[in-house]
């Protein structure tokens, strides 16, 4: 069954860093990336608006590589998403940062944030939802609720607090 969202539009920031990566022999390792995404309320509609920022640390060859990757025409996960994609609004570079203090997770590109805390249930452990089946982090996902958001970047404009969020690693390969 799906839901659409409350709201006019779905729009997401999808924060990945890659602790260790090659990609077709161009080392990845350490940087990071944001997917920007604005779609319909019911995402399976299709017709998603993305872009993709890439940390400024980052080369040429490394962008293009990281681009390659999310575009999906390397396959993987990314490739599950391609039939929903509409408008490729391009690659960015800008400095990028992913931060971890108290348990909260703040994520900075340009003049942009917003900030989470992974829900944990009475034994400490993280909320998870299970059984995802199209999703570039995995099919597992760590609640991770956004208490705090400011982003304009690529056209794509929205914030807010209490949203939905989530935190985990993950794992690609094509």
């Amino acid at each position: 069954m799906q839901f659409p969202a409350t709201t006019e539009r779905c729009n997401a920031t999808l924060a990945f860093t890659i602790e260790d990566g090659d990609i077709d022999g161009v080392d990845v390792s350490g940087h990071t990336f944001v997917l920007m995404v604005d779609a319909p309320p019911l995402m399976s509609e299709g017709g998603w608006n993305v872009g993709v920022i890439v940390d400024d640390g980052a080369s040429q060859e490394q962008v293009e590589a990281i681009g390659a990757v999310v575009s999906g025409s390397l396959g993987g996960p990314p490739a599950a998403l391609g039939p929903l994609l509409g408008n490729f609004l391009g690659i960015e570079q800008m400095p990028v940062s992913v931060t971890s203090e108290n348990g909260e997770h703040t994520v900075t590109f340009g003049d942009s944030s917003y900030t989470g805390r992974p829900h944990v249930n009475g034994s400490g452990d993280v909320v998870e939802l299970t059984g995802v089946d199209t999703h570039p982090a995995g099919p597992v996902l760590g609640m991770a609720p956004v208490s705090t958001s400011s982003i304009s970047a690529m056209g794509i404009s929205f914030g807010g607090e209490g949203l939905s969020g989530f935190a985990n690693p993950f794992n690609w390969a094509a």
